[in-house]
């Protein structure tokens, strides 16, 4: 396979970045993602650019040409060119020496060599430069490895991801994004340096293991580069060899999780949430601390979801996740072993008690709900994955209750707060939503129609009673 990157391509205002530097007596090229993503044909990175220009010329020599300039990394000599909305980060040529913290630098030098520059970089898919008349820089051969789909680090590997722990997440990030192998002596030096990730800031944890998980291949690192996973994440580690002990289970704890990760991707088309991939990677994360075993020597994980609940909350929290994210994937971890029958007053209360926790995220968080029970009944022993079929008929009677508008909510009630003061009299207060709660928990449960004569008369008949 060869790889061409053609001059038109570069976005014209990364062009009138470059030649700014350059008409100023600097060179300039476009380095990193935009090149890598290029030579792939995939779509267009964000645009670096680096320079030998100290980064207080570039500054002066951009705001001459009356562009937008902000200093945002002046201590690495990065600043920010905007054009046309477009942020073009612009460094100067640096080398770094000395990592005692594992992630930053101890010293940055300013060099005049763009092959200095591209020394210091991760690995050989991200060391490429480019500019579109002196074409592709390429001292340490990422084209090459691009064709063999060859994750490889710069140089030595081992002194790579001694330099910057986080790298070690990187690698495999990209490999994942890629569907990439990892050469051989690279692999050897992300499981040497694995350990090292325990002194990254876990935020910085978060936002790689993110970055994995949204590939769609978090099964493939599952598998793979298991030994990188549960130092980025050590809550994993008890799932490693536990096995189940039931007739329900033949793989143990963490590779049950591994199916599972996998189906859920799957059921999912490929297009799966990233709360949907988190709870399907947490979802028996309480199953270590909740197992116990009867006298018959079969297993039990009572209270494993809301247990795994509890700890997947410290976990995403942990590494600084959204609480948009939190939520929802907390509830998706609580609901997965939740029984749900193929009826419609079943299914009612299932999005009701969702709707619950995350008001207004009902429809898609059952959708999610039942892709992750499906998922989970893969993973099980042969004779019980049939239950994924039961799925299928719940999430039918899903789709006709959504279709139907079929009330789950206070809101979707045939009567109001107005229509309880009405008929009860009494000033407004938290005693409507009490009553109001109660009515829909008997139409949820089928004991009550949702009309508004139905509904009044219950409310009468109770305050009578």
């Amino acid at each position: 396979m060869s790889h061409y990157i053609l001059p038109a391509s570069l976005p014209a205002y990364a062009l009138a970045v470059l030649s700014t530097l350059e008409k100023g007596g600097y060179e300039a090229w476009v380095v990193g993602g935009w090149v890598r993503d290029a030579l792939l044909g995939m779509p267009s990175h964000d645009v670096d650019v680096c320079t030998n220009a100290p980064w207080q010329e570039s500054v002066r020599l951009l705001k001459a040409a009356d562009i937008e300039v902000h200093c945002t990394g002046i201590q690495h000599g990065t600043v920010t060119a905007v054009l046309e909305g477009h942020p073009v980060e612009v460094t100067t040529y640096r080398v770094e020496s000395g990592y005692s913290d594992l992630r930053h630098p101890d010293s940055v030098q300013f060099v005049d060599s763009i092959f200095d520059d591209l020394a210091r970089r991760d690995l050989t898919i991200n060391a490429m430069a480019y500019h579109p008349i002196r074409g592709l820089l390429d001292p340490y051969a990422g084209e090459k490895d691009l064709t063999l789909r060859l994750i490889r680090a710069v140089g030595d590997p081992y002194r790579r991801f001694s330099e910057d722990a986080l790298r070690v997440l990187r690698a495999v990030r990209f490999a994942a994004r890629l569907g990439f192998e990892v050469e051989p002596a690279t692999q050897t030096a992300l499981q040497q340096c694995a350990p090292e990730l325990a002194h990254i800031a876990r935020e910085r944890i978060g936002h790689e293991l993110t970055g994995i998980i949204a590939t769609g291949h978090l099964a493939w690192a599952m598998r793979t580069q298991r030994c990188v996973l549960l130092a980025a994440l050590p809550s994993l580690a008890p799932m490693v060899g536990f096995e189940q002990n039931s007739p329900y289970h033949c793989y143990d704890v963490y590779e049950h999780t591994m199916q599972v990760v996998a189906a859920t991707e799957c059921f999912a088309g490929g297009h799966a949430s990233m709360r949907l991939r988190w709870a399907s990677l947490l979802h028996d994360i309480g199953k270590p601390h909740t197992f116990t075993m009867d006298e018959k020597g079969q297993g039990h994980f009572f209270g494993h979801p809301s247990a795994g609940a509890q700890m997947s909350e410290s976990i995403l929290r942990m590494l600084a996740l959204p609480t948009s994210l939190i939520t929802p994937c907390l509830d998706l971890v609580r609901f997965h072993d939740r029984p749900v029958k193929a009826t419609r007053h079943s299914v009612l209360r299932m999005m009701s008690d969702l709707d619950s926790r995350c008001p207004g995220q009902a429809v898609p968080l059952a959708f999610e709900t039942l892709i992750l029970k499906r998922a989970d009944a893969m993973g099980k022993a042969a004779p019980y994955r049939s239950y994924a079929i039961e799925i299928d008929k719940i999430e039918l009677i899903l789709r006709e209750l959504v279709g139907q508008q079929a009330p789950y909510r206070v809101k979707d009630l045939a009567i109001s707060g107005a229509d309880v003061v009405e008929v009860l009299g009494g000033r407004p207060g938290p005693w409507i939503g009490t009553i109001l709660e109660s009515v829909l928990r008997e139409v949820v449960h089928g004991r009550l129609d949702n009309s508004k004569s139905a509904q009044v008369a219950w409310i009468l008949g109770e305050k009578s009673v």
